[in-house]
């Protein structure tokens, strides 16, 4: 992608100087939020690429997996999941999600219906509001329930290769689950999947093409202090390999470290409550599947032997695991919360270690087999699915005190400082759009040389990226991470 020279009208006269400190989902979508609209802004990474976190794999277009969270995130979830698309196509895999309780659940399948009715409805009315909201197919087909005798119509049906109608999706399902060991009905919703790789190749290539965009990789903030008499502030940062220390002065801080983002916090000596959890994904080589495959969800209870059933499909048979048990994604000790004397929670060594070094091969290999085992209890042939890379893992961070909060996005303190929090990837532009709204409060921009980039998600050179340009680029980065390439696809 060829650099491209960006003129913006609104936003000429601003001179500001914007610090972003993590390259992540958050740290990316806000930099390309600010850099498009012509801001001077800073992207300072200590790893050597971007979006390199905790595993991402779907969009949470309306928060169905999390049947324990409360109505008004789910609504939220769909807007920003909507926003996502809109700006970020090339990273979406267009494929529903199935949800299905197993027989032993505690629930029933009709609990979700009077959250799936006002999830639609508000899609609706999305839609009537702006038709570039149709992102997510028609409204009135967000979500369908399908019964036994629906299913079992399918089961002598060939794998169908493209989709013309709803029930194409569930030929596999139908074919290959034990029916027996669910109830009735399924629901199939449009929650679609989303690319942690093609995510990260838009990211990389936009900010490469975006001269008000500064990329500095491989650099660790070591220190940030506030200027004297002013609400400026001083970035110490240290090179990875030479360790030189560099000083740079910035108008405005946004801490966009993850996990790490209380380290940051305990810098500018800001005090926040906020939890950490490790988690881990599995990535399995199934090839004997056919045809279509939607993402498919066992409702389970969290932490117990009977945790949530993840499957997760990729072009060439790959797909990607979660298993809700401290056996497979959750690990024992793995959920802390930060103290007093801290905003950082503090990890066991034993989880630094994965995330900074290697996994042990044994470990890798009994957690992704126990991920297979997990899926096969109720699609008994993937028993024969492989091991097929190391896990997709990370931590997660968690504000404030309630473990169930999938719904977040920024908080700030004293001046000039935010930090993005949020949980979810589709919370990204939330996030942007809030510290946007705050550099007007502070009056580091005018309202007036905004305008409408305000309110509107303007990515003209994000949005160029074509899907060759993408998929290539996501290729060489899931190679370099040392995954496979299958992971970077569009399906």
């Amino acid at each position: 992608m060829n650099k491209v020279q960006v003129t913006l009208q609104p936003l000429q006269s601003t001179d500001i100087k914007i610090a972003i400190i993590g390259g992540g989902v958050a740290g990316s979508t806000i930099a390309l939020r600010f850099a498009e609209l012509g801001l001077d802004t800073t992207l300072i990474e200590k790893g050597p690429s971007l979006v390199n976190g905790p595993p991402i794999c779907h969009l949470h277009a309306g928060g169905n997996l999390y049947r324990e969270i409360c109505d008004q995130q789910c609504l939220t979830l769909l807007q920003q999941s909507i926003d996502t698309v809109k700006v970020y196509p090339q990273s979406v895999n267009i494929r529903p999600t199935l949800i299905a309780l197993p027989k032993t659940d505690h629930g029933q399948p009709t609990d979700l219906l009077p959250r799936l009715e006002k999830l639609r409805a508000r899609y609706s009315e999305l839609v009537a509001q702006d038709s570039r909201n149709k992102v997510l197919g028609e409204p009135e087909n967000y979500f369908r329930f399908f019964s036994r005798a629906e299913l079992d119509d399918l089961l002598d049906l060939a794998p169908p290769k493209v989709a013309t109608n709803d029930s194409d999706w569930l030929v596999n399902f139908a074919q290959s689950v034990d029916l027996d060991s669910i109830k009735f009905p399924v629901l199939l919703v449009q929650e679609y999947g989303l690319s942690a790789f093609r995510f990260a190749a838009i990211a990389s290539l936009a900010i490469e093409a975006l001269p008000s965009c500064h990329l500095q990789t491989s650099q660790q903030v070591v220190a940030i202090t506030q200027k004297n008499n002013s609400s400026g502030w001083q970035v110490s940062t240290q090179h990875q390999q030479s360790q030189t220390i560099e000083h740079q002065h910035f108008d405005y801080v946004i801490n966009a470290c993850g996990f790490k983002s209380g380290e940051i916090d305990d810098m500018v000596s800001a005090k926040r409550k906020r939890m950490v959890e490790f988690k881990a994904a599995y990535v399995a080589h199934w090839p004997q599947c056919q045809g279509l495959w939607p993402e498919i969800v066992f409702y389970g209870e969290r932490g117990t032997p009977q945790g949530m059933a993840q499957l997760t499909p990729y072009p060439d048979g790959y797909f990607q695991l979660h298993g809700m048990t401290q056996d497979i994604t959750l690990f024992d000790q793995g959920l802390v919360a930060s103290c007093n004397n801290s905003a950082q929670p503090q990890l066991a060594q034993r989880f630094i270690e994965k995330i900074d070094k290697q996994w042990p091969e044994q470990l890798i290999t009994n957690r992704t087999l126990g991920s297979i085992g997990h899926i096969a209890q109720f699609i008994p042939a993937f028993n024969t699915a492989k091991v097929a890379a190391k896990p997709l893992f990370g931590a997660q961070q968690i504000p404030g005190e309630d473990a169930d909060l999938r719904a977040a996005d920024v908080s700030f303190y004293g001046q000039h400082y935010a930090r993005t929090e949020i949980v979810k990837a589709s919370s990204a532009l939330a996030a942007a759009d809030a510290i946007l709204q705050n550099l007007v409060d502070c009056e580091l921009v005018e309202v007036s040389e905004l305008g409408d980039y305000l309110t509107e998600h303007y990515f003209p050179i994000s949005q160029q990226c074509s899907s060759a340009e993408v998929t290539a680029k996501a290729i060489a980065l899931a190679k370099q991470r040392d995954y496979p390439i299958a992971l970077a696809k569009n399906l």
